[in-house]
């Protein structure tokens, strides 16, 4: 027998908040734009180039005292994190050489002024390096590539199916992408390549959860030819309502494990793709889907 946690019966009018849910929607996006012009993105040094050193302290340090070693030790602009435990530190120190020789000055220097300022073993988990060319072409390549996704993806759900439905659903990946950014910038995340990866996992999320209501709606335009289109929508959405919330339960416990037990290396990537599953599952049944009545994908309802 099918696992039915929802009832069969069940008749949520989703259609009806839909002006509620675009108001909500319209709010996520000005705030994003709003936090994106003020705080940005915690760019990693995967986009914005320099030397990046993960230090594990036997004991808790004090960040300041640490700030004020390193800058007074004439290595550049640095810029300190601690993550997970107090006693593990991200030390950046930003791009000021293109010799390789002065970077391995620099690193020396650093690991020098740790060990004689603080007690203990100090533990180099990650010491990497990435040129500032290199991080403005990763950042051309990771745009390209998300509008390559919405491209592909569009193309795709307009073959299947009909433009409207190409339309719906670039919308609302636009939208889950937007706010995926938003959430970025105000937990200040590093963003980096994983992030990238994160922001295409969620598009391809998104884009399958939406596909599949599309297919009931077009199943059931076939079935019901004179019910109204937010009835008909309304119809779809509840039927597939079991399996939304099992697919997407399923995957935020998968993700919940990442972020408490994958570590600070892909915290970013889990933390953003648990955030997106989310909002991917709520565009789906709240932007996709009514966008199709203001498209006239049956003109002669509303």
């Amino acid at each position: 027998m099918a696992l039915k946690i929802i009832p069969s019966d069940t008749k949520i009018n989703f259609i009806q908040n839909k002006i509620l849910a675009f108001a909500f929607s319209a709010f996520l996006l000005c705030a994003t734009i709003f936090l994106l012009a003020t705080k940005g993105l915690n760019f990693g040094i995967d986009f914005t180039g320099g030397i990046l050193i993960d230090a594990k302290f036997e004991q808790p340090v004090e960040l300041g005292k640490m700030r004020d070693l390193l800058k007074g030790a004439d290595i550049g602009d640095v810029s300190l994190q601690t993550f997970g435990e107090p006693n593990d530190i991200l030390i950046r120190v930003g791009e000021n050489s293109d010799i390789e020789s002065d970077r391995i000055v620099i690193i020396d220097k650093i690991k020098e002024i740790l060990a004689s300022n603080f007690s203990g073993n100090i533990e180099y988990r990650k010491v990497d390096y990435v040129g500032p060319k290199v991080g403005g072409e990763l950042i051309r390549s990771g745009a390209l590539s998300l509008v390559l996704a919405f491209a592909a993806m569009m193309v795709y759900i307009w073959l299947r199916f009909e433009w409207q439905y190409g339309v719906g659903g670039i919308i609302a990946l636009i939208h889950d992408s937007v706010i995926t950014l938003g959430f970025f910038s105000l937990t200040q995340l590093e963003f980096n390549l994983s992030s990238i990866a994160a922001i295409l996992t969620i598009i391809g999320y998104s884009i399958n959860d939406s596909v599949v209501v599309f297919d009931r709606i077009r199943e059931n335009l076939r079935k019901y030819k004179k019910m109204p289109m937010n009835e008909l929508i309304n119809v779809s959405i509840n039927n597939n309502l079991t399996r939304t919330i099992l697919t997407s339960l399923t995957t935020v416990v998968a993700l919940l494990a990442l972020v408490l037990m994958g570590g600070e290396v892909i915290k970013s990537f889990s933390l953003a793709a648990l955030f997106g599953v989310i909002i991917g599952t709520y565009s789906s049944i709240y932007i996709a889907s009514p966008v199709l009545i203001y498209m006239k994908l049956r003109p002669d309802t509303n």
